[in-house]
Protein backbone atom coordinates (compact mmCIF):
# COMPACT_ATOMS: atom_id res chain seq x y z
CA UNK A 1 0.00 0.00 0.00
CA UNK A 2 1.46 3.41 -0.97
CA UNK A 3 2.13 6.01 1.72
CA UNK A 4 0.95 9.57 1.06
CA UNK A 5 3.03 12.07 3.02
CA UNK A 6 2.11 15.78 3.06
CA UNK A 7 4.47 18.65 3.91
CA UNK A 8 2.72 19.18 7.23
CA UNK A 9 3.54 15.59 8.25
CA UNK A 10 7.30 16.17 8.00
CA UNK A 11 8.55 17.04 11.50
CA UNK A 12 11.54 19.10 10.34
CA UNK A 13 9.78 20.88 7.46
CA UNK A 14 10.64 24.56 7.22
CA UNK A 15 8.07 26.87 8.79
CA UNK A 16 7.47 28.61 5.47
CA UNK A 17 6.87 25.24 3.75
CA UNK A 18 3.83 24.60 5.94
CA UNK A 19 0.49 25.00 4.11
CA UNK A 20 -0.77 27.63 6.58
CA UNK A 21 2.19 29.89 5.76
CA UNK A 22 1.04 30.03 2.15
CA UNK A 23 -2.30 31.52 3.22
CA UNK A 24 -3.36 34.77 4.85
CA UNK A 25 -4.41 34.16 8.45
CA UNK A 26 -8.06 34.93 9.22
CA UNK A 27 -8.20 38.38 10.82
CA UNK A 28 -11.63 38.58 12.40
CA UNK A 29 -12.79 35.01 12.91
CA UNK A 30 -11.44 31.75 14.33
CA UNK A 31 -9.63 29.45 11.89
CA UNK A 32 -11.35 26.14 11.23
CA UNK A 33 -8.44 23.99 12.47
CA UNK A 34 -5.55 24.09 14.91
CA UNK A 35 -2.07 24.83 13.61
CA UNK A 36 1.53 24.32 14.65
CA UNK A 37 2.54 26.65 17.51
CA UNK A 38 5.90 27.32 15.81
CA UNK A 39 4.23 28.43 12.59
CA UNK A 40 1.64 30.70 14.25
CA UNK A 41 4.36 32.12 16.51
CA UNK A 42 6.50 33.03 13.52
CA UNK A 43 3.63 34.51 11.52
CA UNK A 44 2.59 36.73 14.43
CA UNK A 45 6.19 37.85 14.96
CA UNK A 46 6.29 38.76 11.28
CA UNK A 47 3.12 40.83 11.64
CA UNK A 48 4.54 42.61 14.70
CA UNK A 49 7.41 43.84 12.51
CA UNK A 50 4.91 46.43 11.30
CA UNK A 51 4.88 48.06 14.76
CA UNK A 52 7.24 50.91 15.47
CA UNK A 53 10.55 50.42 17.25
CA UNK A 54 9.79 51.21 20.91
CA UNK A 55 13.33 52.38 21.61
CA UNK A 56 12.89 55.16 19.01
CA UNK A 57 9.58 56.27 20.48
CA UNK A 58 10.64 59.47 22.24
CA UNK A 59 7.04 60.58 22.68
CA UNK A 60 6.30 58.01 25.37
CA UNK A 61 7.18 58.26 29.05
CA UNK A 62 7.07 54.47 29.42
CA UNK A 63 9.94 52.02 29.86
CA UNK A 64 11.24 50.54 26.62
CA UNK A 65 14.42 48.89 27.87
CA UNK A 66 14.97 46.50 30.76
CA UNK A 67 17.53 43.98 31.92
CA UNK A 68 17.31 40.29 30.92
CA UNK A 69 16.66 39.37 34.55
CA UNK A 70 13.41 41.36 34.44
CA UNK A 71 12.24 39.32 31.45
CA UNK A 72 13.00 36.13 33.40
CA UNK A 73 11.08 37.33 36.48
CA UNK A 74 8.12 38.27 34.29
CA UNK A 75 8.19 34.75 32.85
CA UNK A 76 8.23 33.29 36.36
CA UNK A 77 5.19 35.35 37.36
CA UNK A 78 3.08 35.06 34.22
CA UNK A 79 0.55 32.82 36.04
CA UNK A 80 0.52 34.67 39.36
CA UNK A 81 -2.70 36.61 39.99
CA UNK A 82 -1.56 39.35 42.36
CA UNK A 83 -5.07 39.85 43.78
CA UNK A 84 -5.01 36.31 45.23
CA UNK A 85 -2.85 37.12 48.20
CA UNK A 86 -3.53 33.83 49.99
CA UNK A 87 -2.21 31.84 47.01
CA UNK A 88 0.71 34.20 46.32
CA UNK A 89 1.66 35.64 49.71
CA UNK A 90 5.23 36.45 48.70
CA UNK A 91 4.09 38.53 45.73
CA UNK A 92 1.75 40.33 48.13
CA UNK A 93 4.65 40.87 50.51
CA UNK A 94 6.76 42.39 47.71
CA UNK A 95 3.89 44.72 46.85
CA UNK A 96 3.71 45.84 50.48
CA UNK A 97 7.47 46.37 50.60
CA UNK A 98 7.29 48.57 47.49
CA UNK A 99 4.56 50.70 49.08
CA UNK A 100 6.65 51.25 52.21
CA UNK A 101 9.83 51.94 50.24
CA UNK A 102 8.04 54.55 48.13
CA UNK A 103 6.34 56.09 51.18
CA UNK A 104 9.75 56.55 52.78
CA UNK A 105 11.22 57.88 49.50
CA UNK A 106 8.38 60.44 49.42
CA UNK A 107 8.98 61.41 53.06
CA UNK A 108 5.88 59.94 54.66
CA UNK A 109 5.70 61.03 58.31
CA UNK A 110 5.28 57.37 59.28
CA UNK A 111 6.23 55.10 56.40
CA UNK A 112 5.81 51.94 58.50
CA UNK A 113 2.15 52.79 59.14
CA UNK A 114 1.37 54.15 55.69
CA UNK A 115 -1.23 52.75 53.31
CA UNK A 116 -1.09 52.37 49.56
CA UNK A 117 -1.36 49.86 46.74
CA UNK A 118 -0.19 48.94 43.28
CA UNK A 119 -2.35 49.61 40.24
CA UNK A 120 -2.25 48.91 36.52
CA UNK A 121 -0.63 52.31 35.99
CA UNK A 122 -0.56 55.89 37.13
CA UNK A 123 -3.96 56.66 35.58
CA UNK A 124 -5.71 54.14 37.83
CA UNK A 125 -3.64 55.36 40.78
CA UNK A 126 -4.72 58.95 40.07
CA UNK A 127 -8.37 57.93 39.95
CA UNK A 128 -8.05 56.14 43.30
CA UNK A 129 -6.51 59.27 44.78
CA UNK A 130 -9.37 61.32 43.34
CA UNK A 131 -11.98 58.91 44.72
CA UNK A 132 -10.49 59.18 48.20
CA UNK A 133 -10.67 62.99 47.95
CA UNK A 134 -14.33 62.82 46.88
CA UNK A 135 -15.33 60.36 49.61
CA UNK A 136 -13.60 62.37 52.36
CA UNK A 137 -15.23 65.60 51.13
CA UNK A 138 -18.67 63.99 50.91
CA UNK A 139 -18.44 62.45 54.38
CA UNK A 140 -17.49 65.82 55.84
CA UNK A 141 -20.33 67.62 54.03
CA UNK A 142 -22.89 65.06 55.12
CA UNK A 143 -21.70 65.27 58.73
CA UNK A 144 -22.28 69.02 58.55
CA UNK A 145 -25.75 68.50 57.07
CA UNK A 146 -24.76 70.18 53.79
CA UNK A 147 -25.40 69.34 50.14
CA UNK A 148 -22.80 66.86 48.85
CA UNK A 149 -24.02 66.56 45.27
CA UNK A 150 -21.80 69.07 43.46
CA UNK A 151 -18.12 68.20 43.97
CA UNK A 152 -15.46 69.94 41.90
CA UNK A 153 -11.72 69.41 41.43
CA UNK A 154 -9.06 71.94 40.41
CA UNK A 155 -5.99 71.41 38.26
CA UNK A 156 -3.90 72.99 35.51
CA UNK A 157 -2.71 71.21 32.35
CA UNK A 158 -3.09 67.55 33.35
CA UNK A 159 -2.89 64.13 31.78
CA UNK A 160 -6.19 62.95 30.28
CA UNK A 161 -6.79 60.52 33.18
CA UNK A 162 -7.98 63.42 35.36
CA UNK A 163 -10.62 64.41 32.84
CA UNK A 164 -11.65 60.74 32.73
CA UNK A 165 -11.85 60.66 36.53
CA UNK A 166 -14.09 63.74 36.59
CA UNK A 167 -16.42 62.39 33.91
CA UNK A 168 -16.61 58.82 35.18
CA UNK A 169 -17.15 59.80 38.82
CA UNK A 170 -19.33 62.88 38.31
CA UNK A 171 -16.98 65.61 39.49
CA UNK A 172 -16.96 69.09 37.97
CA UNK A 173 -13.67 70.05 36.31
CA UNK A 174 -12.26 73.49 37.10
CA UNK A 175 -9.15 73.68 34.97
CA UNK A 176 -7.01 76.77 35.45
CA UNK A 177 -6.07 78.02 31.96
CA UNK A 178 -2.61 79.10 30.85
CA UNK A 179 -1.98 82.78 30.15
CA UNK A 180 1.03 84.65 28.81
CA UNK A 181 4.11 82.44 29.03
CA UNK A 182 2.66 80.09 31.67
CA UNK A 183 3.29 76.38 31.19
CA UNK A 184 1.66 75.19 34.43
CA UNK A 185 -0.95 76.04 37.04
CA UNK A 186 -0.50 79.54 38.49
CA UNK A 187 -1.06 79.23 42.27
CA UNK A 188 -2.23 82.85 42.47
CA UNK A 189 -5.30 81.93 40.40
CA UNK A 190 -6.51 79.13 42.69
CA UNK A 191 -8.55 81.48 44.88
CA UNK A 192 -10.75 82.28 41.87
CA UNK A 193 -11.73 78.62 41.40
CA UNK A 194 -12.17 77.09 44.87
CA UNK A 195 -15.34 76.96 46.92
CA UNK A 196 -16.90 74.76 49.59
CA UNK A 197 -17.50 72.02 46.98
CA UNK A 198 -13.83 71.67 46.03
CA UNK A 199 -12.63 68.17 46.89
CA UNK A 200 -8.97 68.93 46.20
CA UNK A 201 -6.32 70.59 44.07
CA UNK A 202 -4.03 68.48 41.86
CA UNK A 203 -0.58 69.88 40.99
CA UNK A 204 1.51 67.83 38.58
CA UNK A 205 5.14 66.94 39.17
CA UNK A 206 6.15 66.58 35.54
CA UNK A 207 3.55 68.12 33.24
CA UNK A 208 2.68 65.85 30.31
CA UNK A 209 2.80 68.73 27.84
CA UNK A 210 6.12 70.38 28.71
CA UNK A 211 7.95 68.15 31.29
CA UNK A 212 8.18 71.06 33.80
CA UNK A 213 7.15 70.71 37.45
CA UNK A 214 4.27 72.63 38.97
CA UNK A 215 5.14 74.31 42.27
CA UNK A 216 3.45 72.12 44.89
CA UNK A 217 4.73 74.22 47.80
CA UNK A 218 3.35 77.41 46.24
CA UNK A 219 0.00 75.67 45.71
CA UNK A 220 -0.01 74.64 49.37
CA UNK A 221 0.78 78.18 50.54
CA UNK A 222 -2.02 79.55 48.36
CA UNK A 223 -4.43 77.07 49.97
CA UNK A 224 -3.12 78.03 53.44
CA UNK A 225 -4.03 81.64 52.67
CA UNK A 226 -7.46 80.60 51.39
CA UNK A 227 -8.08 78.63 54.59
CA UNK A 228 -6.98 81.61 56.67
CA UNK A 229 -9.37 83.91 54.78
CA UNK A 230 -12.36 81.61 54.26
CA UNK A 231 -11.99 78.60 56.54
CA UNK A 232 -11.91 76.20 53.58
CA UNK A 233 -9.44 73.38 54.28
CA UNK A 234 -8.67 71.94 50.84
CA UNK A 235 -6.30 68.95 50.46
CA UNK A 236 -3.70 68.32 47.76
CA UNK A 237 -3.18 65.20 45.70
CA UNK A 238 0.10 65.25 43.78
CA UNK A 239 0.10 63.66 40.34
CA UNK A 240 3.75 62.62 40.28
CA UNK A 241 3.38 60.04 37.53
CA UNK A 242 6.95 60.65 36.40
CA UNK A 243 8.42 63.13 38.86
CA UNK A 244 8.07 60.84 41.89
CA UNK A 245 10.91 58.72 40.48
CA UNK A 246 12.99 61.76 39.47
CA UNK A 247 12.75 64.45 42.16
CA UNK A 248 13.88 62.29 45.14
CA UNK A 249 17.11 61.47 43.29
CA UNK A 250 17.90 64.66 41.34
CA UNK A 251 16.08 67.43 43.25
CA UNK A 252 16.05 66.17 46.87
CA UNK A 253 15.74 69.72 48.26
CA UNK A 254 12.49 70.32 46.33
CA UNK A 255 9.44 70.33 48.61
CA UNK A 256 6.64 68.52 46.79
CA UNK A 257 5.83 65.38 48.79
CA UNK A 258 4.57 64.42 52.27
CA UNK A 259 6.89 67.00 53.83
CA UNK A 260 4.08 69.39 52.89
CA UNK A 261 1.32 68.70 55.40
CA UNK A 262 -1.49 69.52 52.98
CA UNK A 263 -0.37 66.73 50.60
CA UNK A 264 -2.65 63.79 51.39
CA UNK A 265 -1.82 61.39 48.57
CA UNK A 266 0.61 60.82 45.70
CA UNK A 267 0.34 58.72 42.56
CA UNK A 268 3.27 57.52 40.47
CA UNK A 269 3.90 55.32 37.48
CA UNK A 270 6.24 52.40 38.09
CA UNK A 271 6.47 51.69 34.36
CA UNK A 272 7.75 55.17 33.53
CA UNK A 273 10.78 56.45 35.39
CA UNK A 274 10.35 53.67 37.95
CA UNK A 275 11.70 51.53 35.07
CA UNK A 276 9.35 48.60 35.65
CA UNK A 277 7.66 46.83 32.70
CA UNK A 278 4.38 48.23 31.43
CA UNK A 279 1.41 47.69 33.70
CA UNK A 280 2.22 48.99 37.19
CA UNK A 281 1.48 52.21 39.07
CA UNK A 282 1.44 53.22 42.73
CA UNK A 283 -0.70 55.35 45.01
CA UNK A 284 0.26 56.17 48.60
CA UNK A 285 -1.75 58.06 51.21
CA UNK A 286 -0.22 60.20 53.92
CA UNK A 287 -2.10 58.41 56.70
CA UNK A 288 -4.56 55.53 56.86
CA UNK A 289 -7.34 57.98 57.71
CA UNK A 290 -6.85 59.65 54.30
CA UNK A 291 -8.22 56.52 52.59
CA UNK A 292 -11.90 56.17 53.61
CA UNK A 293 -12.86 52.69 54.83
CA UNK A 294 -15.93 52.73 52.60
CA UNK A 295 -13.68 52.42 49.54
CA UNK A 296 -12.06 49.18 50.74
CA UNK A 297 -13.68 45.86 49.82
CA UNK A 298 -13.07 42.53 51.53
CA UNK A 299 -13.04 39.44 49.31
CA UNK A 300 -13.36 35.94 50.77
CA UNK A 301 -14.02 33.76 47.72
CA UNK A 302 -10.36 33.31 46.74
CA UNK A 303 -9.45 31.44 49.90
CA UNK A 304 -9.05 34.20 52.48
CA UNK A 305 -10.56 37.50 53.56
CA UNK A 306 -8.52 40.04 51.64
CA UNK A 307 -8.91 43.82 51.59
CA UNK A 308 -8.75 45.34 48.11
CA UNK A 309 -9.01 48.86 46.75
CA UNK A 310 -8.55 49.17 42.99
CA UNK A 311 -10.56 49.64 39.82
CA UNK A 312 -9.13 46.39 38.44
CA UNK A 313 -9.28 42.99 40.09
CA UNK A 314 -7.33 40.13 38.52
CA UNK A 315 -3.97 41.10 37.05
CA UNK A 316 -0.48 39.56 36.82
CA UNK A 317 2.05 39.95 39.60
CA UNK A 318 5.13 40.12 37.39
CA UNK A 319 5.24 43.91 37.13
CA UNK A 320 5.18 44.24 40.93
CA UNK A 321 8.00 41.72 41.31
CA UNK A 322 9.96 43.52 38.58
CA UNK A 323 9.44 46.85 40.35
CA UNK A 324 10.79 45.34 43.57
CA UNK A 325 13.72 43.91 41.59
CA UNK A 326 14.60 47.39 40.30
CA UNK A 327 14.37 48.93 43.75
CA UNK A 328 16.65 46.24 45.22
CA UNK A 329 18.96 45.99 42.21
CA UNK A 330 19.58 49.73 41.71
CA UNK A 331 19.15 51.21 45.16
CA UNK A 332 19.22 54.96 45.69
CA UNK A 333 22.58 55.50 44.00
CA UNK A 334 21.63 53.38 40.98
CA UNK A 335 18.42 55.29 40.34
CA UNK A 336 20.24 58.58 40.88
CA UNK A 337 22.95 57.68 38.36
CA UNK A 338 20.52 56.54 35.67
CA UNK A 339 18.21 59.55 36.07
CA UNK A 340 21.20 61.90 36.08
CA UNK A 341 22.43 60.40 32.81
CA UNK A 342 18.96 60.82 31.28
CA UNK A 343 18.82 64.44 32.45
CA UNK A 344 22.28 65.19 31.01
CA UNK A 345 21.25 63.75 27.65
CA UNK A 346 18.00 65.75 27.63
CA UNK A 347 19.89 68.96 28.36
CA UNK A 348 22.42 68.17 25.63
CA UNK A 349 19.64 67.67 23.06
CA UNK A 350 17.96 70.90 24.22
CA UNK A 351 21.20 72.79 23.52
CA UNK A 352 21.40 71.30 20.02
CA UNK A 353 17.77 72.20 19.33
CA UNK A 354 18.29 75.73 20.66
CA UNK A 355 21.15 76.20 18.19
CA UNK A 356 18.86 75.37 15.25
CA UNK A 357 17.41 78.53 13.71
CA UNK A 358 13.67 77.66 13.60
CA UNK A 359 13.26 76.61 17.24
CA UNK A 360 12.50 78.26 20.58
CA UNK A 361 13.09 75.98 23.58
CA UNK A 362 10.32 76.11 26.20
CA UNK A 363 11.81 73.60 28.63
CA UNK A 364 15.49 72.64 28.52
CA UNK A 365 15.63 69.69 30.88
CA UNK A 366 16.62 71.73 33.94
CA UNK A 367 14.56 71.43 37.12
CA UNK A 368 11.93 69.01 35.85
CA UNK A 369 11.80 65.70 33.98
CA UNK A 370 14.54 64.35 31.68
CA UNK A 371 13.06 65.75 28.51
CA UNK A 372 12.68 68.93 26.51
CA UNK A 373 9.95 70.86 24.73
CA UNK A 374 10.16 73.51 22.05
CA UNK A 375 8.14 75.41 19.45
CA UNK A 376 8.78 77.17 16.16
CA UNK A 377 9.78 80.80 16.34
CA UNK A 378 7.32 83.24 14.70
CA UNK A 379 7.61 83.34 10.92
CA UNK A 380 6.94 81.28 7.83
CA UNK A 381 9.38 78.38 7.89
CA UNK A 382 7.66 76.43 5.15
CA UNK A 383 6.65 73.63 7.47
CA UNK A 384 4.89 72.94 10.76
CA UNK A 385 6.02 70.81 13.68
CA UNK A 386 3.52 68.20 12.50
CA UNK A 387 5.38 68.10 9.18
CA UNK A 388 8.65 67.66 11.07
CA UNK A 389 7.21 64.81 13.15
CA UNK A 390 6.10 63.12 9.96
CA UNK A 391 9.51 63.60 8.33
CA UNK A 392 11.59 62.17 11.20
CA UNK A 393 9.21 59.24 11.41
CA UNK A 394 10.61 58.12 8.06
CA UNK A 395 13.75 57.27 10.06
CA UNK A 396 11.73 55.49 12.76
CA UNK A 397 11.60 58.33 15.33
CA UNK A 398 8.34 59.13 17.04
CA UNK A 399 8.22 62.68 18.45
CA UNK A 400 5.02 64.15 19.86
CA UNK A 401 3.62 67.39 18.36
CA UNK A 402 0.49 68.98 19.85
CA UNK A 403 -1.04 72.30 20.99
CA UNK A 404 -0.74 73.53 24.57
CA UNK A 405 -3.98 73.59 26.61
CA UNK A 406 -6.30 76.62 26.68
CA UNK A 407 -5.68 79.55 26.61
CA UNK A 408 -2.42 78.75 24.82
CA UNK A 409 -3.88 76.25 22.36
CA UNK A 410 -2.60 78.38 19.49
CA UNK A 411 0.95 77.33 20.39
CA UNK A 412 2.01 73.97 18.93
CA UNK A 413 5.04 72.35 20.55
CA UNK A 414 7.17 69.23 20.30
CA UNK A 415 8.31 67.18 23.26
CA UNK A 416 11.16 64.67 23.46
CA UNK A 417 11.39 62.28 26.43
CA UNK A 418 14.71 60.74 27.48
CA UNK A 419 14.40 57.46 29.34
CA UNK A 420 16.67 54.69 30.53
CA UNK A 421 18.16 53.14 27.40
CA UNK A 422 18.44 56.36 25.36
CA UNK A 423 22.22 56.78 25.11
CA UNK A 424 24.06 59.94 24.07
CA UNK A 425 25.04 58.16 20.87
CA UNK A 426 21.40 57.40 20.05
CA UNK A 427 20.52 61.01 20.94
CA UNK A 428 23.16 62.30 18.51
CA UNK A 429 21.61 60.20 15.72
CA UNK A 430 18.24 61.78 16.53
CA UNK A 431 19.67 65.30 16.45
CA UNK A 432 21.32 64.65 13.08
CA UNK A 433 18.03 63.35 11.67
CA UNK A 434 16.17 66.43 12.95
CA UNK A 435 18.78 68.70 11.32
CA UNK A 436 18.52 66.85 8.02
CA UNK A 437 14.73 66.94 8.17
CA UNK A 438 14.68 70.70 8.85
CA UNK A 439 17.10 71.32 5.97
CA UNK A 440 15.00 69.20 3.63
CA UNK A 441 11.73 70.90 4.62
CA UNK A 442 13.26 74.35 4.19
CA UNK A 443 14.56 73.46 0.74
CA UNK A 444 11.26 71.79 -0.18
CA UNK A 445 8.51 73.81 1.57
CA UNK A 446 5.34 71.84 2.18
CA UNK A 447 2.51 73.03 -0.10
CA UNK A 448 -0.19 71.90 2.32
CA UNK A 449 1.27 71.81 5.81
CA UNK A 450 -0.16 69.44 8.37
CA UNK A 451 -2.44 70.98 10.97
CA UNK A 452 -2.71 67.89 13.13
CA UNK A 453 -0.64 64.86 13.98
CA UNK A 454 -1.70 61.61 12.34
CA UNK A 455 -1.35 58.31 14.14
CA UNK A 456 -1.54 57.46 17.82
CA UNK A 457 -1.03 59.67 20.85
CA UNK A 458 1.91 58.43 22.91
CA UNK A 459 1.60 59.78 26.47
Amino acid sequence: MALHITKSDIPDADIFEQPISELSLPKYQLPEKSHSPDVIHQLLKDELLLDGNARQNLATFCSTWMEPQVHDLMDTCVDKNMIDKDEYPQTAEMESRCVHILAKLWNSPSSKQTIGCSTTGSSEAAMLGGLALKWRWRKKREAEGKDASKPNIIFGPVQICWHKFARYFDVEVRQIPLDGDEVGMNPDKIKDYVDENTIGVVPTLGITYTCAYEDVLAVSKALDKIQQDTGLDIPIHVDAASGAFIAPFLQPELLWDFRIERVKSINASGHKYGMAPLGVGWVVWREKSDLPDDLIFYVDYLGGNMPTFALNFSRPGGQIVAQYYNLMRLGFEGYKGIQHACMDTAQWIAKQIEDMEPFKVLYDGVGGLPGLSYTLKPGDWGFTLYDLSDRVRMRGWQIASYPLPAHRDGTVIQRIMIRHGVSRDLASLLVNDIKRSVEYLQKHPVDTTMSHQPGFSHT
